[in-house]
């Protein structure tokens, strides 16, 4: 039960300094801690974190459980959190077998109060087992459409959340996401075991954003004419790291300041471009998908799409990215008469045939040096393009191959990971006065680091040698060479920054004549994508109703009038001002002929003096007919001067 020393507004308060909540934040916060099973749909940029976090510290003792795909996010939650004097944690399948243990001691000794951990480990049985003696106040499932197989990005792993709910029957589960479709919200619920439907939705309308389609044949050259008519920051979003560079240097090229960002830099180059835009240093991030997930930015004004996205939820996602504060905002999608067979092309290439899959997956084995039976568990560095020139593969072919073997839980290829430096004293605290070290350099870098990093004799933390360096005045390489000692000498454990992506193996390696692609995650994957596919087609390339209503449709819900903003309403107000003008003109001529020819006049002359659309002639003349205007006898028109 909650403790009865302390209520939601008192807790919201006390650790994030908000005075009061955002809108549904507050109702599905109080549905879980009356013990409801609750589902919220909250889009992007809602304060989904705030409706689990809150809760949790409402308790005396326990956990929150919080199930995510995203390790970066579960990192940075977890940074913020230790910021906000909250006790958090988390494990996923890229620790080390050190870190794992480290993670265990604070969950065991009570020093954390919510723990993230990866899908992927709730196959594990150890970890379920150690799972069963901990008490569990609530099961907070994240990116919940992941559970759905008619979820844009269904992940098999997710289905291992119904073994968490074995465990602890009793424990309610909040499920939390920004985008589901009617079918994904049933689906949701059925496959968490939801004791009773209990959804709470916020509508997927988002007023203050502009939806804008437009046909270019030169994208580049408009994204730099749409960015010079429009002001504040924005993101461009692409689907290719090396046009990421491109377009930015395009930009800057052309005065307007940008950056790129996509998952293979460097995490702590990652973090740097990352803030130069938040702060407002650069106006446009140039991006993959990698960019975005909890990047909370209130005042992008403009998000415009390069490429096509593939599904409408990331659509979504993706342009809810701009206004957030509520002020006039522009999601700008650009297309081209190529579109159509791209798209249809992706889906080809993420389905790669079965046989070449086995033989990737053998590869892979072969490259990481695993033999068949061995593996279980294994985490691994995996250099993804140094694999591809060796065994001569092509990087998407390679990468699709992959993500169905991680679908179909052979192995997992996490690129997500931010891999700077990471430090942990390991001796006592008293130890170290007794410590002779050989080197002064050696004995100063570790003051260095205790004096600016806190917490670092109870768990890893994220270190920088540069800033070592520019504190001691020496060169990076030298810290780096003094942490190597300190760590030898057992004073320290430390973990080199890594620029790699980790490859996780859930199970030991089997003969490739024994891998299994289930249907489920081939066949009817493929039709799935194919459906989301054409409804893509169908919203960037009709121009026949409002997007936003086309929209909002897709995500059941519907709208009484147009958006009056899109594109689509746009051009029809300008076709209806200019039907208007033209009918306007059309009356005016009317009159003044029937004005000069006071002894009337015949239709056919009235309609080759009227202008060329004769049909609008004959209305308009119907109409001042009705109206008293002009009157009609023996087949001529006269202009009515008694009216």
């Amino acid at each position: 039960m909650p403790s009865p020393n302390l209520d939601i507004h008192s807790v919201l308060k006390k650790y994030w300094g908000y005075d009061s909540f955002r809108p549904l934040q507050e109702d599905i916060i109080l549905s879980v801690l009356n013990g409801k099973d609750t589902l919220g749909l909250m889009p992007t940029g809602g304060g989904k974190s705030i409706t689990f976090q809150v809760p949790a510290l409402c308790f005396e003792e326990g956990l929150t459980i919080v199930v995510t795909p995203l390790v970066s996010l579960m990192k940075d939650q977890v940074d913020n959190l230790k910021k906000a004097r909250v006790k958090a944690a988390y494990i996923h399948s890229g620790m080390t077998a050190k870190e794992l243990r480290m993670a265990w001691e604070l969950i065991i000794n009570g020093r954390a109060r919510i723990l993230y951990i990866s899908p992927e480990r709730l196959s594990n049985d150890r970890f379920l087992l150690e799972l069963r003696n901990l008490k569990v106040n609530i099961i907070t499932i994240d990116e919940a459409h992941c559970i759905s197989q008619w979820g844009y990005d269904f992940r098999p792993s997710y289905l291992n959340i119904s073994k968490l709910r074995k465990i602890k029957p009793g424990v309610p589960v909040l499920a939390l996401t920004a985008t589901a479709t009617p079918e994904v919200v049933r689906d949701i619920m059925d496959n968490l075991d939801f004791r009773e439907p209990n959804m709470f939705k916020k509508s997927f309308s988002r007023e203050n954003i502009s939806y804008i389609v437009r046909k270019s044949d030169t994208k580049i050259n408009d994204i730099f004419h749409i960015l010079s008519r429009t002001t504040g920051s924005s993101i461009v979003f692409v689907r290719s790291r090396k046009r990421t560079r491109e377009i930015s240097e395009y930009l800057n090229n052309c005065g307007i300041s940008s950056t790129y960002y996509h998952a293979g830099l460097d995490g702590s180059i990652k973090t740097d471009r990352q803030n130069q835009w938040k702060r407002g240093e650069v106006r446009v991030m140039v991006a993959t998908n990698a960019f975005g997930m909890g990047i909370d930015k209130s005042d992008v004004r403009l998000v415009v799409h390069y490429d096509v996205p593939p599904t409408l939820e990331e659509y979504y996602q993706e342009a809810g990215r701009a206004g957030r504060d509520g002020l006039p905002s522009y999601a700008v999608l650009l297309t081209s008469k190529s579109d159509k067979s791209l798209m249809h092309r992706r889906i080809t290439q993420a389905f790669p045939p079965r046989a070449l899959i086995k033989d990737i997956y053998e590869q892979v084995c072969n490259f990481l040096h695993v033999s068949v039976g061995e593996g279980y568990e294994m985490v691994r560095e995996f250099d993804i393009t140094r694999f591809c020139k060796l065994f001569g593969r092509e990087e998407k072919q390679c990468r699709a191959a992959l993500h169905l073997l991680s679908r179909s839980q052979y192995m997992h290829l996490h690129e997500d990971f931010d891999n700077r430096s990471r430090m942990r004293v390991v001796c006592e605290r008293e130890e170290l006065y007794d410590i002779h070290f050989d080197s002064k350099l050696t004995e100063q870098v570790l003051a260095m680091a205790l004096r600016l990093y806190t917490g670092i004799f109870i768990d890893f933390v994220f270190i920088s040698e540069t800033l070592i360096a520019q504190h001691l005045g020496v060169s990076t390489r030298e810290i780096y060479e003094a942490l190597l000692e300190l760590n030898r000498m057992k004073i320290v454990s430390y973990i080199p920054r890594s620029g790699a992506p980790l490859l996780y193996m859930p199970t030991a390696r089997e003969e490739k004549t024994s891998l299994i692609i289930p249907i489920q995650v081939y066949e009817e994957r493929k039709q799935i994508m194919e459906k989301r596919t054409e409804a893509v087609i169908d919203f960037t390339h009709d121009n026949s109703s409002c997007r936003v209503r086309r929209l909002l449709r897709y995500f059941g819900e519907e709208m009484s009038t147009d958006c009056g903003k899109c594109d689509v309403c746009r051009e029809r107000k300008k076709t209806s001002s200019s039907r208007r003008n033209n009918q306007e003109d059309s009356i005016k001529k009317i009159l003044g002929l029937l004005q000069m020819h006071p002894e009337g006049l015949r239709l056919f002359y009235i309609l080759s003096q009227g202008g060329p659309d004769q049909t609008l002639t004959k209305k308009n003349l119907a109409f001042l007919c009705g109206e008293g205007f002009v009157r009609y006898s023996d087949n001529l028109y006269f202009y009515n001067d008694e009216r």
